[in-house]
C-alpha cells in the first residue's frame, strides 16, 4: 500500500503536502462560512466558488504547455509561494475585520490562477519523483489518500477553529501551513533538464487537444469526469446552506458534515491504493459515478444530522474513486511528451467545469432551494455512469494494445482471459 514511499523525491512530497493540504482545508471550510455568515446567500456561495475555479477553465491549455516546456519542480515552488501568500493576504484582512465578499471574490480569482499551472504540474510531476513506472497507480492513489486525509482533519479543524476564535485564524494557519512543502520541494533532488520545443505554444495547444479528443478512450473519461464536477460536486459549495438552513446547525455541523464525506473519500483511495494494477479501473470509474449520484440523491433528501453523516461517506468515496481512477487511467496511457497537456484538459474537466456548476447550483438554489439543485445533480451522475458502463468493451478494445506495450497485459495472453478495463 505504501510502496510508492520507497522514493525519496515523492517521500518528501507526501510529507510536506500532508501538512499543508490541512491547511487548504481548514482555509476552504472558513471562506465558505464566512461568505455565508456575511451574507447569507447560496447564490453568492455559488458566485465564490465559480471565481476559485473558472480561470482552470480558461488558462489551463495555455498552463499544460508550460508545463511540457518548463521545469515542473520550480512551476510547483513558484505556486506554492504564491498559494501562501494569497492565504496571508486572506488572514490579515479577516483579522483586522475589514474584509468583504469583493475582496474575497478578487483572492479566490487569484487562487484560481494559481491553481490552473499548480494542479497540471503537480500531476505531471509525479511521474518524475517516482522513478518506477509501476508505482505510478500505487503514487496516485497515495496523492488521493493524502487530500481526503486533509479532508478529514482540515474541517474538523476548520470548525473548531472558526466557533473558538473566527475565520481569520484558519487562514493564517493556512499561510503558516505552505513552508512545509515548499521545504520540501528545496529539499528534493531533481534534473535541471527542461524540454525545449520550436513549435508554437498554439500549434502545442492544438495537438494536446486532438489527442485528447480523437481518442475515443481519454474523451470519454475526461467527458464523464467533467459531468460529475459540473453536476455534482456543487454540493460542497452549496453544504454551509445545508448545515444551517435544512440540519438547523453551524460550523461544527459543517465541519461534520465535510469529515463525514472526506471518511468515505479516505476509504476509496485507500481501496485503490491496495490494488496492484490498473486493470479494472474503468469499470471502477463507471460504478463509481452511480455510487456518487445515487448517495447525492439520497442526502438531498435528509433532513436529519444523523442519516446525512451516514449517506455522505458513500458520497466522498464514489467521487474518489472516480476521479482518481480517472487520473490513473490517463496517466498509464499519454504519452509523456503530451503528459502536461493531457493533466491539464483533466484539471480543466475536475476543477474547470466545476465553478460551472457551482454559479448554476447557486442559481437554481436560490429558485427551487438547495435539496432539489443536489437531487438533480445526482441523477445526471447516475445517467452519465450508466452511459460509461455502456462504452466500456469499446474503450477497452482501443486502450488494451497501450497495456499490451506497457507490459500491463502479458503479450498473447487471450482477450477473454485479459480482465476488462
Amino acid at each position: 500500500m505504501l510502496r510508492a514511499l520507497q522514493h525519496r523525491n515523492y517521500r518528501l512530497f507526501f510529507s510536506g503536502q500532508s501538512v499543508s493540504l490541512i491547511g487548504t482545508w481548514i482555509t476552504r471550510i472558513a471562506t465558505s462560512w464566512l461568505v455565508y455568515r456575511l451574507t447569507g446567500s447560496a447564490l453568492l456561495l455559488g458566485i465564490v466558488g465559480f471565481c476559485g475555479q473558472i480561470p482552470t477553465l480558461v488558462l489551463a491549455p495555455f498552463a499544460g504547455v508550460m508545463v511540457d516546456r518548463w521545469s515542473r519542480h520550480r512551476i510547483l515552488l513558484a505556486t506554492q509561494v504564491l498559494s501562501m501568500l494569497q492565504s496571508l493576504a486572506l488572514a490579515v484582512l479577516a483579522l483586522a475585520g475589514i474584509i468583504t465578499v469583493t475582496e474575497i471574490l478578487v483572492l479566490q480569482i487569484m487562487q484560481g490562477i494559481i491553481n490552473s499551472f499548480d494542479t497540471p504540474a503537480r500531476q505531471a510531476f509525479v511521474i518524475e519523483m517516482v522513478e518506477d513506472r509501476a508505482d505510478l497507480p500505487n503514487a496516485i492513489a497515495l496523492n488521493s489518500s493524502m487530500v481526503t486525509g486533509s479532508r478529514i482533519i482540515g474541517p474538523t479543524i476548520g470548525g473548531v477553529l472558526i466557533a473558538a476564535f473566527g475565520e481569520g485564524w484558519c487562514f493564517m494557519i493556512d499561510a503558516i501551513s505552505y513552508v512545509a512543502v515548499i521545504a520540501s520541494l528545496l529539499a528534493m533532488h531533481v534534473s535541471a533538464d527542461r524540454r525545449k520545443s520550436a513549435t508554437r505554444m498554439l500549434d502545442e495547444m492544438r495537438d494536446g487537444w486532438r489527442y485528447v479528443w480523437d481518442f475515443a478512450p481519454t474523451r470519454t473519461v475526461l467527458m464523464l469526469l467533467a459531468l460529475v464536477s459540473t453536476m455534482g460536486m456543487p454540493y460542497m459549495v452549496l453544504m454551509p446552506a445545508v448545515a444551517e438552513d435544512i440540519l438547523h446547525g453551524g460550523a461544527h455541523t459543517l465541519g461534520f458534515l465535510m469529515t463525514a464525506s472526506g471518511v468515505g473519500a479516505l476509504i476509496g483511495a485507500l481501496y485503490l491504493a491496495t490494488r496492484a494494477s490498473v486493470m479494472g479501473l474503468g469499470r471502477a470509474i463507471a460504478i463509481a459515478a452511480m455510487v456518487f449520484g445515487a448517495g447525492l440523491a439520497v442526502f438531498s433528501l435528509s433532513h436529519v444530522l444523523w442519516l446525512s453523516l451516514l449517506l455522505l461517506p458513500i458520497v466522498g468515496g464514489g467521487f474518489m474513486v472516480q476521479t482518481a481512477s480517472t487520473n490513473t487511467i490517463l496517466q498509464t496511457i499519454v504519452p509523456e511528451h503530451l503528459r502536461g497537456r493531457v493533466m491539464a484538459f483533466y484539471a480543466m474537466a475536475f476543477l474547470g467545469t466545476a465553478p460551472i456548476g457551482s454559479l448554476v447550483a447557486g442559481v437554481v438554489a436560490d429558485r427551487i432551494g438547495v435539496p432539489w439543485t443536489i437531487f438533480m445533480g445526482g441523477i445526471a451522475c447516475i445517467g452519465g455512469g450508466i452511459l460509461f458502463w455502456l462504452r466500456l468493451p469499446k474503450i477497452g478494445e482501443m486502450i488494451r494494445p497501450i497495456y499490451e506495450e506497457r507490459g500491463i497485459i502479458p503479450a498473447g495472453v487471450p482477450k477473454a482471459e485479459a480482465e476488462a478495463i
